[in-house]
């Protein structure tokens, strides 16, 4: 049965196969966040990070977390951040890897058995269907916008008109199937604001600033994968069409034959890499493809003994990698077309969507004094940590915060 009483219907093969809702569980005040989401997998960088961190701090201010991702095979285990459920979910074709929630049935039998207060939905495409659900179910729901539907349509070489028009109809109907749309910054609720959506809230993310910190840096690293060169750029992303890894390589060609000694280091994987390492062979270009990095405290130390961190796509809504570059004293360079441009303030430089443009603002960032732009790439991280990031969305959950006092409100805290 449901917390409130009403009984359930046709999930008894489910329950046989995941539990009951509340198996394992402790009684508590706070609410159940159910947390669905798509493109996740152990090699996915800001999405997995993000929910990682709102799951720990939904749990430190007294909810109970659960959150459904696709994967390989099925899976139910407790977590730090709640309970984490996988459905059998098949690969995407062309995203090198990322799975997708597909049967409906199925994933409505499991919502009316974990019997959410509130529904939290990290796809706005494939699983647009569950604002309707939710609002049968009468249970407030969100959907987080984690990117721009016109800036990746674009990307993906859609005119700039039609992707507007696209992405429009599809912001309009989103904002109309849930209760609230929450997004990272100004920049990304700004396509849906011109739609006329009026249930649209800000909630940046942050950053974990005791280990994405200064201290991570290690010149002997900046030696060994740099190769002994004067600078070491990092490109620290998904390498698919719409993050633009190619300009990266753009830039350093650039810088090169400006007389630039740098070198590059790519912490990454995607559909993108075999083309990108035949090009840096081809052009001689020094690269250091290092692949997925999961370890967390070896990406830090990566984000702090890089010179420059680039972000070229134009169509992030916030970059989790360039704000963790940012805590480890390592400014950025970002397109000028995404919402990093607002958010790195003095800490880097923005660019076009060109390898000559990116490798003009390189120069600018490396002509300044290292100790003040290292200094100043921190104080603008020290803006954005995890406590304040989790307590906005739970105020877009109207659920109970974080309490100041709370000791993991410390992992977020200068």
């Amino acid at each position: 049965m449901r917390r409130d009483g009403r009984e359930h219907s046709g999930t008894e093969h489910t329950e046989r196969q995941w539990g009951t809702a509340h198996e394992g569980d402790t009684r508590r005040e706070g609410l159940r966040i159910v947390r669905l989401a798509n493109f996740v997998t152990p090699a996915s960088g800001g999405l997995r990070t993000a929910l990682r961190e709102l799951g720990e701090g939904y749990r430190a201010a007294g909810h109970d977390p659960v959150l459904v991702v696709p994967g390989p095979a099925a899976g139910d285990e407790r977590t730090p951040q709640g309970r984490v459920i996988t459905l059998p979910g098949p690969v995407l074709p062309g995203t090198g890897g990322y799975r997708v929630l597909t049967g409906r049935a199925r994933l409505e039998r499991l919502l009316r058995i974990l019997a959410p207060d509130r529904l939290e939905v990290s796809d706005r495409t494939t699983l647009r269907w569950t604002g309707e659900w939710a609002r049968r179910a009468r249970v407030p729901a969100v959907m987080v916008s984690h990117e721009s539907v016109e800036g990746v349509l674009h990307t993906w070489g859609v005119p700039r008109h039609a992707a507007r028009w696209a992405g429009d109809r599809l912001n309009s109907r989103t904002a109309h199937a849930y209760s609230r749309v929450v997004c990272t910054t100004e920049w990304a609720a700004a396509e849906f604001l011109r739609t006329g959506a009026r249930n649209v809230v800000t909630a940046p993310l942050g950053v974990d600033l005791a280990r994405a910190h200064p201290g991570c840096r290690s010149g002997e690293l900046h030696r060994r994968i740099g190769g002994g060169a004067q600078a070491l750029l990092l490109l620290c992303s998904r390498l698919s069409v719409e993050k633009r890894p190619g300009r990266a390589l753009d830039a350093l060609s650039w810088l090169r034959a400006g007389g630039v000694d740098a070198a590059l280091a790519v912490a990454g994987d995607g559909p993108l890499r075999a083309r990108l390492e035949s090009r840096a062979r081809a052009e001689r270009l020094p690269v250091a493809f290092l692949g997925h990095v999961a370890d967390p405290c070896a990406l830090a130390a990566l984000q702090a003994s890089a010179d420059v961190l680039l972000a070229p796509g134009p169509a992030e809504t916030f970059g989790l990698a360039a704000l963790e570059a940012l805590a480890c004293g390592t400014p950025v360079v970002a397109n000028a077309g995404s919402a990093l441009a607002g958010l790195i303030g003095p800490a880097g430089e923005t660019a076009l969507d060109d390898g000559d443009s990116i490798a003009t603002a390189v120069r600018r960032v490396l002509a300044r004094p290292e100790e003040p732009r290292r200094a100043a790439a921190r104080a603008r991280a020290e803006n954005f940590g995890w406590h304040a990031a989790v307590n906005a969305f739970l105020t877009a959950h109207e659920a109970a915060p974080l309490a100041s006092s709370h000791p993991s409100a410390l992992r977020g805290a200068a």
